[in-house]
């Protein structure tokens, strides 16, 4: 069940993130307001699941892999900015 999970997440953060704020209470364990998951949410959902999955495994202290796992998640979120903007500068508008 956790490697389903895991998937899930990879495939599509958004739709993980969202079974996790019904269905667990981890968001309000690692975060004291709602602002910053929604703000992961819409901006950097990968970041953000890193960033739970870490605080909740080592209660706080990140260090090590799981310090590894939050900067490559971070890159991902903002590697999907750059090739979203990429992508609507080439397309082309037929009149």
């Amino acid at each position: 069940m956790g490697c389903l999970l895991v998937v899930l997440a990879l495939l599509l953060p958004r739709v993980v993130m969202v079974f996790i704020w019904l269905l667990t209470n981890w968001f309000q364990a690692v975060f004291k307001t709602l602002l910053w998951p929604i703000l992961g949410f819409l901006f950097m959902p990968y970041t953000t699941l890193a960033y739970v999955a870490a605080m909740l495994n080592t209660g706080g202290n990140i260090a090590g892999g799981w310090l590894v796992l939050i900067i490559v998640a971070a890159v991902v979120d903002v590697g999907h900015w750059g090739h979203a903007g990429r992508y609507h500068r080439r397309r082309r508008v037929v009149i």
